[in-house]
């Protein structure tokens, strides 16, 4: 009887611990100013969703994937048209300058996985002759909602243009849905279809993944330069990029003076007209008739030197599409607008919380890569990493997981194509710097996309990062 008893007593006094156990898991998370942790009696038995398939390029060591390093070296010569001593002593250079060898974790550089570190060579070539290049040195910047609405690409083309010279937005799409807060250039438009390679199989597109087709005999467009950088408040030459053309006629007004008719050739081939002048031009209007089936791609307002700098960007872009650019049509885009660089960023519409391995987006993008060299042979390619990304647990937000996956997938996708590569991650702070960003009103309270003071503070660092590698292929021309 009394051995019952005391088995009893136990029960019960387990019972009362293991509730009093289960209560704490439903503590809050804060008492005050204190922080509080729950208490998971469980935790160490749950497992993470299992991935959607199995992925070796995630598990393998960074040092033993299959690098072509024959094939890169091969093209490295062909590019740089240097012989292989040469580029092993720019590789001993690029060791001694920087004494550090790896991944950049702060993205305070630009990693470059090029065969004796060539990978910008034609962008630096290029920016170092610009005063007899009779045009502006020009980059392409790729990417998704991260930087529509010109975030991070106005800050780095403004910083760029002070630095080299040139002004203007560069080339603005006829219509966007970020147009009403982009704030280097009013557009506004009316009677143009809008095709997005996104959802569309139909057309042939460009870098620009858009398209804008008249849908009625009269259309119309109006640019008008923004006034929170001085940069780009004016520009002297304008430039309407158009495809197809069965003998539109425009009406140009510059600044509100008179206008200039002029009848568009026909033409099946993306081509442009171009409107110089020896006064600044800040404000245009196109008026369109007999325009109906006329395709374009969007104005620019530049100068014809310096440095201009192209947003594509597109909003839900993994750029995976790109692989279905148009190869004529880039070849055209290239001849009458040549790109130096092209920037790629992208991540944001790929980092799956379910998903923790990217070995197949991976590869797919190679094939983005070789598609894009094959369109653009002249210009580089820089690959920027996924940003940071958070999401909220018990009331909590921190780095996605999965982000740091997708980062590593993206730093091995460059150093199979040899390409220079940036630590976007990196440069914003690494873990749980989306939380810091929020907090300085840098970013946007969904804790993934950039507001314009973070696009300002990433635009900086990146600016600098390229200035560094500026300043190792400045010292790698005096070696020579």
């Amino acid at each position: 009887m009394n051995e019952d008893n005391h088995l009893n007593r136990l029960l019960a006094l387990l019972a009362l611990t293991f509730l009093i156990c289960c209560l704490f898991y439903f503590l809050p998370n804060h008492i005050g100013s204190i922080k509080l942790k729950r208490v998971d009696l469980l935790a160490d038995l749950r497992t993470s969703p299992l991935p959607f398939q199995s992925d070796s390029l995630m598990l393998a060591d960074e040092d033993t994937l299959g690098v072509d390093s024959v094939k890169l070296q091969e093209l490295a010569v062909e590019k740089a048209g240097m012989d292989s001593v040469a580029l092993a002593k720019r590789d001993s250079l690029y060791r001694a300058l920087y004494a550090v060898e790896g991944a950049d974790s702060l993205g305070l550089r630009i990693e470059d996985y090029s065969i004796g570190h060539t990978g910008l060579s034609h962008f630096f070539q290029t920016l170092r002759s610009r005063d007899s290049l009779r045009r502006p040195v020009r980059i392409g910047f790729l990417g998704d909602s991260f930087i529509e609405g010109d975030i991070l690409v106005a800050d780095l083309r403004a910083e760029l243009q002070r630095e080299f010279g040139g002004k203007g937005v560069g080339l603005v799409p006829i219509s966007s849905v970020a147009a009403r807060f982009r704030p280097t250039a009013k557009v506004t438009s009316e009677g143009w279809k809008t095709w997005s390679m996104l959802n569309d199989h139909s057309q042939r597109y460009t870098l620009a993944c858009m398209l804008f087709e008249a849908e009625l005999p009269n259309v119309s467009l109006q640019i008008e330069a923004g006034d929170k950088y001085p940069e780009f408040q004016k520009g002297t030459s304008l430039k309407f990029i158009y495809e197809v053309s069965h003998g539109a006629r425009l009406a140009l007004s510059c600044n509100d003076e008179d206008s200039t008719y002029i009848m568009l050739p026909e033409t099946d081939s993306l081509t442009q007209y171009v409107y110089d002048s020896s006064a600044d031009i800040w404000k245009a209007a196109f008026h369109f008739s007999q325009a109906k089936g006329l395709k374009a791609l969007g104005v620019a307002l530049e100068d014809e030197n310096g440095i201009v700098v192209d947003n594509f960007s597109v909003r839900g872009n993994s750029g995976l599409v790109l692989e279905r650019l148009d190869s004529v049509r880039c070849r055209q885009l290239n001849r009458i607008r040549p790109y130096d660089m092209i920037i790629m960023q992208y991540g944001l519409n790929v980092a799956n919380d379910s998903v923790m391995l990217y070995g197949w987006y991976d590869k797919r993008m190679e094939a983005v890569v070789h598609h894009i060299k094959h369109c653009f042979p002249t210009a580089d390619i820089l690959i920027l990493g996924v940003s940071d990304r958070s999401k909220q647990e018990n009331g909590e937000f921190y780095t996605m997981p999965s982000v740091l996956s997708l980062l590593h997938a993206q730093r091995q996708l460059a150093k199979r194509c040899g390409l220079p590569f940036w630590n976007t991650f990196g440069a914003m702070g690494g873990e749980n710097s989306m939380v810091e960003y929020v907090k300085r009103n840098w970013a946007s309270k969904d804790y993934t996309h950039l507001g314009f003071g973070g696009g300002r503070e990433l635009a900086r660092i990146l600016k600098e990062a390229l200035m560094a590698e500026k300043n190792f292929y400045d010292e790698a021309e005096t070696e020579e």
